[in-house]
């Protein structure tokens, strides 16, 4: 797909492959961050962060290493370690520079690294041969796209605090799970009718 051009796979990114709304990746986090807006904020900045570097770098590592080598059977293994080491410098700058962040976020922050979000991202990049400025595009498309889930999702939760909810939707998981399937069926419907 080297020949997709940076406007669609930028889209697929954000709306079309939407890991948390349209492919269900890394929903932990969805469900457990988004009970106000500002931990929200705060996880999705630091998910666009991990997206966007492991593209990066897992592009050249697949690319200039793990090819050559004939070593692309560890792509996965090596993909992981990458996001897990990411997934530490961001943990330590979160703790040192913003602890108030860093303790809304809890046991969700280490948890980016077994995020399956993150790793399909760097894995539909090797999939679709995607080249580096559309692996890099990709990554960061992937994160803005997180991040529009993560912040409508929080604001709806934040929102149904001081609304009435009827009872058959329930409250927590089950209403994140509900609003999840409405705001899956308006992403899945909505833009499949835009041509790109």
């Amino acid at each position: 797909m080297a020949d997709a051009s940076l406007f669609s796979v930028f889209m697929d990114g954000v709306f079309l492959k939407n890991f948390l709304i349209v492919q269900f990746l890394g929903l932990c986090s969805f469900v457990g961050v988004t009970k106000d807006v500002k931990s929200a904020s705060g996880m999705s900045g630091a998910v666009i962060f991990v997206i966007s570097m492991s593209a990066l770098v897992s592009y050249f590592l697949y690319t200039y290493v793990l090819v050559p080598l004939r070593l692309d059977y560890l792509t996965t293994i090596a993909f992981i370690i990458v996001i897990a080491a990411l997934v530490q410098l961001v943990e330590f700058i979160v703790r040192k520079f913003m602890p108030p962040l860093y303790r809304s976020l809890g046991i969700y922050l280490p948890l980016i690294s077994t995020n399956c979000a993150v790793l399909g991202a760097v894995l539909l990049n090797v999939m679709n041969e995607y080249t580096f400025i559309q692996s890099l595009t990709f990554g960061v498309a992937a994160g803005l796209g997180y991040t529009v889930a993560m912040l409508i999702m929080a604001s709806i939760r934040e929102w149904s605090n001081v609304v009435y909810v009827p009872k058959a939707v329930g409250r927590g998981v089950t209403y994140a799970f509900f609003i999840a399937l409405i705001m899956s069926m308006s992403f899945a419907n909505y833009f499949k009718v835009i041509p790109l």
